[in-house]
This record gives C-alpha cells, sequence and structure tokens, in this order.
C-alpha cells in the first residue's frame, strides 16, 4: 500500500482502516464501535473496549519471549551515567514503582504529577500510572513554580512523583524547592510526594508528606495492569494557551495506542527490536509519544538521553549516540541540528564514527528551513524528513512516511498529510484557497485516533479554542499553503504562540509578567525569527510617566521575573522601550505588523490603524537595537 492509497482509505473508511490497525493491539474487551459519532464535535474511538497501555508497552513483550531484549538505554553524559534495563527488568520496576502508588492510594481515575529530569524513572512513573489506569501529567523541569502550581491546581494530582534534581552541563537546578513553592501557592495540596534523591544533589524531606522513591518502591509489592476502557484518558499534557492559561490536552488509551503503534511502522519505518532514539524531553509531546510510549508499544529499544547536542561534550555527541547503540532512526527538533550545524559546519565530528544501521532522520517541533535540512541530508547522506504535528495531535499530520512508500522531499515541506487526515487549506469564510494560497491549516472532523478528545475538564474551551473557527473542523492555529502537487507548507501560527527550539509558550503569558513590574505602562511580546531556536521573544515595553531607570537596568529586571515567573525555557534576554505601540482603532496591538518590521519582511499596511506614523518609530527603535527594518508589501 503506498501513501495515496493509506490516504483514500482511511477517508473513505476510516472504521475499516483504523479497526484493522488495532489489531495490533491487545485487548481485553473488543470495542463495540470503532468510531463513535454519536455526539459530535466529541467523537471517540473504540468505544467499548478495554485494555491496559502498560501491558501493551511492557508486559506482553515478556510474555512473547523477548523480556531480555533491551527497552531502554539510559545515557547521561552529564553525569557520565549509563544503564540498560531490558524488558524483563522494566515490567519489575514498573510494576514496583505502580505498587507504591497503590500503596498511596492512587487508583484508576486518579492523577499523579511527574516533575522529572531525563531519567529512566520518568518513563517508569509514567508506565505505572498507565498500568494502574491513573491519569499522568509530567511537568518539564524548567518550569517555574508558578506554572508547576498552576497544573497542581488544575489536575489536582492525588501524589507528585519528582526528582531532587535536574542536571545541565554547568549547573545543577534543584527541583525540590520549585516544588515546595509550587504546592504553597496552589489551592489544591497533593497527599503525599514521592522525590528521587540524585546523588548530585540530594533534596530535604518533609515529614509524612514526603516519600524517597527508592525506599518506598523497594518494599512495595508488584501491581497488576488494571483494564480501562479505550476511551478514559491515559494523560494531561499542558500547552501554552492564548489567554496566558494552560490547556489541560488529554489523550485518551485506545486510540493512543492504536495510532502510535502504526505511525512506528508506517510513518517511521521501524521494526520491532530496533533501537530508535526521539533526542527530546519527557516533558514535551514528542518524548510522550515517541521516546515512552509508541517504541515500546513497538518492541523497540529506545534511548533516554540527559545531554545536550553540543557541549556535553561537543557537536558530536549525537554521532556518538548513534553509533554507540546502533541506532536506525534518530528524531529531532531542527534547532538540535542548527546548533550542531552552528559549531562544527563542516560536520567534522562526524568524521570520528561509524554510523553504520542509521538510516533517516526526522526533524518537527518547529518549522524546518531548507538550509538546515539540506546540511543534514549532505552530511549525513541518509533521507532527512521535516515532519509536522502539534501536541494536540500527539503524532504527525503531514510527514514523508517511509514505510509506506517514499514520497521526493521538497525542502521546507513536511510532505503530505498522514494517512487518517484530512487537512484542508481555509480562507477566513470557510472557503478552499486555491493551491500557493496562504490560509488557515484546519482539519476536517473527525480527527484520526491519538488526537486529543477534550481539553481537561473543559469541553466548552476546547470547543472555543479548537472547533468553534469553522464548523466540522479542527483549528491547526497554523498557516500555510498547498503547492500545486499536493506538498503541504506549514508557514506560521496564526495566534500568539510563538515556538522557542520547539517549545511553544505564550507570549500572552509573558506580557502578562512584564505588566506587573511597576515601570511598565503597557508592552506586547513577538516571537521574532532566530537562526538557531526558530523564534525568540522580544519584549517591547512603554514606561509609565515620571519612571526614573536606565534601560540596562529595566531589561535586567524584566529579563529576571519572565525567567522566575515563566522560566528559563522561554529564552526572553530582549526589551526595547518604546514611546507607544502601534493599535487598530479598537485598541489592538499590532503584534504581527511588528513582528514583520523585526524579521525584515513584508507586510500589509492594516486598513484598521489608528495612526501610521506610530510604524516608524517603532522601525526605528528596532533598527538601533539591530534588528532588520521592513517596507509595507
Amino acid at each position: 500500500m503506498n501513501h495515496h492509497q493509506a490516504c483514500v482509505q482511511a477517508t473513505q473508511n476510516p472504521e475499516q482502516f483504523w479497526g484493522e490497525a488495532a489489531s495490533a493491539v491487545d485487548w481485553y474487551q473488543p470495542w463495540e464501535r470503532v468510531l463513535d459519532d454519536r455526539q459530535p464535535p466529541f467523537y471517540r474511538w473504540f468505544s467499548g473496549a478495554q485494555l491496559n497501555t502498560c501491558y501493551n508497552a511492557v508486559d506482553r513483550h515478556v510474555d512473547q519471549g523477548r523480556g531480555e531484549q533491551t527497552a531502554i538505554l539510559y545515557d547521561s553524559p552529564v553525569t557520565g551515567t549509563k544503564q540498560r534495563i531490558s524488558y524483563a527488568e522494566l515490567q519489575d520496576q514498573v510494576a514496583r514503582c505502580a505498587g507504591l502508588l497503590r500503596d498511596l492510594g492512587v487508583v484508576k481515575g486518579d492523577r499523579v504529577i511527574l516533575y522529572m529530569p531525563m531519567v529512566p524513572e520518568t518513563a517508569i512513573g509514567m508506565l505505572a500510572c498507565a498500568r494502574l489506569g491513573a491519569v499522568h501529567s509530567v511537568v518539564f523541569g524548567g518550569f517555574s513554580s508558578r506554572e508547576l502550581a498552576s497544573r497542581i491546581e488544575d489536575a489536582k494530582p492525588k501524589v507528585i512523583l519528582a526528582s531532587s534534581c535536574g542536571i545541565e552541563p554547568s549547573r545543577t537546578l534543584a527541583y525540590k524547592p520549585l516544588l515546595d513553592a509550587a504546592i504553597e501557592a496552589s489551592p489544591h495540596k497533593p497527599e503525599h510526594c514521592v522525590i528521587l534523591q540524585r546523588e548530585q544533589l540530594r533534596a530535604e524531606l518533609l515529614p509524612e508528606r514526603d516519600l524517597d522513591w527508592a525506599q518506598a518502591a523497594a518494599q512495595a509489592s508488584p501491581a497488576e495492569c488494571v483494564p480501562v476502557a479505550a476511551t478514559d484518558p491515559l494523560y494531561i499534557l499542558y500547552t501554552s494557551g492564548t489567554t496566558g492559561m494552560p490547556k489541560g490536552v488529554v489523550r485518551d488509551n485506545g486510540g493512543h495506542a492504536v495510532a502510535l503503534l502504526w505511525s512506528m511502522k508506517h510513518v517511521y519505518g521501524v521494526e520491532p527490536g530496533e533501537v530508535f532514539w526521539a533526542a527530546s524531553d519527557v516533558g514535551w509531546v514528542v518524548g510522550h509519544s515517541y521516546i515512552v510510549y509508541a517504541p515500546l508499544l513497538n518492541g523497540n529499544t529506545t534511548v533516554i538521553y540527559e545531554g545536550k547536542p553540543v557541549g556535553t561534550p561537543d557537536a558530536g555527541a549525537f554521532w556518538r549516540v548513534i553509533e554507540e547503540y546502533g541506532v536506525s532512526v534518530l528524531f529531532t527538533a531542527p534547532t538540535a541540528f542548527r546548533a550542531i550545524k552552528r559549531d562544527d559546519p563542516k560536520a567534522e565530528h562526524l568524521q570520528r564514527y561509524r554510523l553504520d544501521n542509521f538510516r533517516a532522520l526526522f526533524l518537527a517541533g518547529e518549522r524546518c528551513d531548507p538550509n538546515t535540512l539540506e546540511w543534514a541530508q549532505d552530511k549525513l547522506g541518509v533521507p532527512v524528513v521535516d515532519h509536522w504535528w502539534q501536541t494536540e495531535t500527539g503524532w504527525a499530520i503531514a510527514a514523508n512516511c517511509l514505510g509506506l512508500e517514499p514520497l521526493p522531499i521538497k525542502p521546507g515541506s513536511p510532505t503530505k498529510p498522514v494517512p487518517g487526515y484530512d487537512v484542508q487549506v481555509l480562507d477566513d469564510e470557510g472557503e478552499p484557497v486555491t493551491p500557493g494560497t496562504v490560509g488557515r491549516i484546519m482539519i476536517r472532523l473527525p480527527l484520526p485516533p491519538g488526537c486529543l478528545p477534550t481539553l481537561w475538564g473543559n469541553d466548552e474551551r476546547f470547543v472555543q479554542s479548537y472547533l468553534a473557527a469553522q464548523p466540522g473542523y479542527y483549528l491547526s492555529g497554523d498557516a500555510g499553503y498547498f503547492d500545486d502537487d499536493g506538498y503541504l507548507f506549514v508557514m506560521s501560527r496564526i495566534d500568539d504562540i510563538i515556538n522557542v527550539a520547539g517549545h511553544r509558550l505564550s507570549t500572552g503569558a509573558m506580557e502578562g509578567v512584564l505588566a506587573n513590574h511597576p515601570a511598565v505602562a503597557e508592552c506586547a511580546v513577538i516571537g521574532v525569527a532566530d537562526t538557531l531556536k526558530g523564534e525568540l521573544p522580544l519584549g517591547l515595553v512603554v514606561l509609565k510617566a515620571g519612571i526614573d531607570t536606565t534601560p540596562a537596568t529595566l531589561e535586567a529586571e524584566l529579563i529576571a521575573l519572565v525567567r522566575d515567573q515563566i522560566g528559563p525555557v522561554a529564552a526572553f534576554k530582549h526589551v526595547i522601550i518604546v514611546e507607544r505601540l502601534p493599535k487598530t482603532r479598537s485598541g489592538k496591538i499590532l503584534r504581527g505588523t511588528m513582528k514583520s518590521l523585526a524579521d525584515g519582511t513584508p507586510y500589509r499596511l492594516p486598513a484598521t490603524i489608528d495612526d501610521p506614523a506610530i510604524l516608524g518609530e517603532i522601525e526605528q527603535a528596532l533598527q538601533a537595537s539591530g534588528y532588520a527594518h521592513s517596507t509595507p508589501g
């Protein structure tokens, strides 16, 4: 079956297509309906069926006689640690962690938050929750106490699994003080915290609330897998919202297992037993889908890498891992390859390694510029696949599916929609646009298995955020176009979410922080193009009258505020003081126009602009700060 045939089948008869795909999953009870469309727009997949995701990812490989195969390769250049965990060992560790949680009162449907670095225990904790039917929510360790507190308040976890610290190449970050501050700030208080004590920095445990992970797991009895409904939630993963309040994307058990298992063979072309490496973080959706669940569901060996593409120790770090473990396919963000290219433009480090098993590189997380894709393809001599997906979908919307008939690569395009996604490019009136015309990228409902069925505890926000813009369609939030060959080109976000090194961050949340500074009258944050990270936030602030401060002092204070309240992951490092901000007559700040000025791209003078002369002032301020300037197009 080639790509076109698979797309036709998945679109014309989704029940048959996904029903056949679901035969690769082990079920306790079969489904009553493959696609339950009785309550649109709330579609559900495999309603009536029962399964356990942990059983499918771990136990069944042991039951099938493959317990000695390596499940997880842990490689930590920042600590000098390496570890191999077989499927049988993983089964034991996950069952004991699940027993630990069970002893703390965690049952099916309860929530557990993980605040963890890139260590095997993070995956073990996630799988332990899945084993019990509990709902996990992983919070990236780089987030601040305030961000963690908002997630605690929304998810209301019974237990939090956390590490004593995270380790960066140049520093050790204590997690426990951030965790304690977040719990203090949240109205909801978890009953217990289980702390993984790392030797680099041990945490002080609070009596009665906190437990030592290793001690508690050693004393726990193994827990068995609990059958859950296919439509029951597996996890919540929070993503930035335009209001600054995070949205809890829900992933179900059944559709998720089917879609991810199908994707490993058909999108990535990976067979059971091979080594698959997603060089990401488990705090992000890539880590959920392609470090933990998909490779293990498919019976692969997955790599958990606690390091960087450069600096741990050099720009050859990725090549060393690929050679040492015989990696077949690597999946990472374009930012990683921009960093490698910046430090080693001639790929001289690559000459030290033999990448005999390596056959494909997948890039996602932000748009991959053609220059980076072509550099990687030239140096590696393997297909480099730029593919596009979102936290909300959980797996690829558009890709060159290597497990089907591969298509010619067009740099700048993630190729064509993946089977199951009916992608359309529509104008503001909901009409399809002609090839080459930029419009809103939308997906006709129902979304395929694995995509979000709703937002945690907020069906109304789910509809308003994703479905209300055009009835019968999911709004991706991205703008782009199809070319004459049906290749999709994703160009930019259509809202105020910016993409920093693959991390979607809300400029609205950053503006909220800046606005709290006593010197700031009003402000705007825009994402400006950056050759390494894709986008970086730039703050433009208007000062209150009579403020006595220097630009350098104010900038330092504002950067510190964002770092404290959003986290260093925001990469907020630049502030420009301006006299006023350009607005429409109704008072809407023209962020898109300022972004065009900063990026040096043509822009259309908004018809509703209040005072066009303001743009000249902004242009001068941007020029003075080293940013490009543009002219109306």
